[in-house]
């Protein structure tokens, strides 16, 4: 019986080591671009897009978990997938979509990076983000020289760190039950909703991390064969995915909370440097202070993570392999170049997250395509309820951004 017992709990804990993947993938939904377009939401609307935050993530989790089945189940990321079925007209053309994308990823965690670090430590904006890249080029040779494993551990680290810095906040100052609740109801309030709502959902539903969960799954487990283990790899992994959603969308919730409780209503805090300032005002110093580290913490994890899914996204596609601190420039220069030339930075951070979901339909439809097809995922091809389900989620965005570019144009 003892022998029995323990073999038991070994085989329990084993199952444990195996989460990781969608730790490093959440990180893209707490990254700089979902404080800005959070706070923005929170301060000029209240609790009103609460359902959107709450929406985005239950979306985030269904396709994070199919975008890691398909790395399990073919052996194949979703970039390597593509290759296999486009020309090679296609592959660049698609291939050059999701590098614009890429860019501004970066955008947003580096120009994140360069604020923390502004508000932290009173560097200037140009400063910071050259240190961002810098860091970020760190992390990645952790994953580089020390493998998958070491990479997972850092960055679930500095998830831990974003998710105590921004949580802090609401457990300070809790916000009223009943606004949150009535916050759940969805409805927009004119085109400036609707824009912050794309923003919020690019932030969250990121086609990068589309694009990377299904390497990370794949590189960590391998490509099991039809039998015990594939089934307990997926179901190991929808733990992991649920587990990292959670987290995740408990800081998204808690930046949108904090901002409608403390920020609503004040001036100047429609800028992430302005609401620091209110929040210090309204929370005291200590409460700010985690505030920056958390911001800090959320650049310079979410910048490696965004150039490592460059690096999966580019060799799967193009079959194309380049030195790593070349990968690391081609989309850090453009961010670079933002900053230098003194834009806004919090109207940049929200408009790279509107420029994140105009990508998300490239990632989103072939990946529910993928795993639907039964002659390439055997059994463990979708469900019906499973496929209508992502195809909703498929249209729903992408008529969210229709109705941008309506609203864009119009005005």
């Amino acid at each position: 019986m003892l022998i029995q017992y323990a073999a038991e709990r070994t085989a329990r804990w084993r199952r444990w080591t195996l989460l990781g993947p969608a730790f490093v993938a959440s990180i893209a939904y707490v990254d700089p671009g979902n404080v800005a377009s959070n706070v923005s939401a929170g301060a000029q609307f209240g609790y009103l897009l609460v359902w959107v935050v709450v929406a985005a993530n239950a979306m985030a989790a269904l396709v994070q978990y199919l975008s890691a089945k398909l790395g399990l189940v073919t052996g194949m990321s979703l970039p390597e997938a593509l290759r296999e079925r486009m020309p090679r007209a296609g592959r660049l053309a698609y291939w050059g979509q999701a590098e614009l994308v890429a860019m501004a990823t970066d955008l947003a965690e580096v120009i994140g990076g360069a604020i923390a670090l502004n508000l932290l430590f009173g560097l200037p904006l140009l400063t910071g983000a050259v240190l961002t890249g810098a860091v970020s080029l760190v992390l990645l040779l952790v994953q580089d020289t020390r493998g998958q494993r070491s990479f997972e551990r850092v960055i679930t680290g500095l998830l831990l760190v974003i998710a105590f810095g921004f949580v802090t906040s609401v457990v300070v100052a809790p916000p009223p039950g009943q606004a949150v609740a009535d916050g759940l109801v969805p409805r927009f309030d004119g085109a400036e909703s609707i824009l912050l709502a794309a923003a919020m959902l690019g932030a969250t539903v990121m086609p990068h991390a589309v694009y990377l969960h299904s390497g990370l799954a794949r590189d960590r487990h391998g490509h099991p064969q039809p039998g015990p283990r594939r089934t307990l790899l997926l179901k190991v992994t929808r733990w992991d995915v649920g587990l990292a959603m959670v987290v995740a969308g408990t800081v998204n919730l808690a930046m949108l909370l904090m901002a409608a409780t403390t920020l609503q209503g004040r001036d100047g805090v429609d800028s992430i440097d302005g609401a620091h300032t209110a929040v210090g005002q309204e929370l005291g110093p200590t409460v700010a202070l985690l505030f920056a580290l958390g911001l800090l913490a959320s650049g310079f994890a979410s910048t490696s993570v965004g150039a490592y899914a460059g690096a999966l996204i580019m060799d799967g596609l193009l079959r194309r392999r380049i030195p790593l601190l070349a990968r690391r420039l081609i989309t850090l220069v453009p961010a670079l170049a933002v900053v230098a030339l003194g834009t806004d930075p919090s109207r940049a951070l929200v408009l790279s997250q509107v420029v994140l979901s105009f990508g998300i339909p490239f990632a989103l439809i072939p990946l529910v395509r993928l795993t639907s097809d039964r002659a390439l995922m055997g059994a463990d091809a979708n469900h019906r309820v499973t496929t209508a389900l992502a195809w909703a989620i498929a249209a729903t965005i992408t008529a969210l951004n229709l109705v941008l570019i309506y609203l864009t144009v119009r005005a």
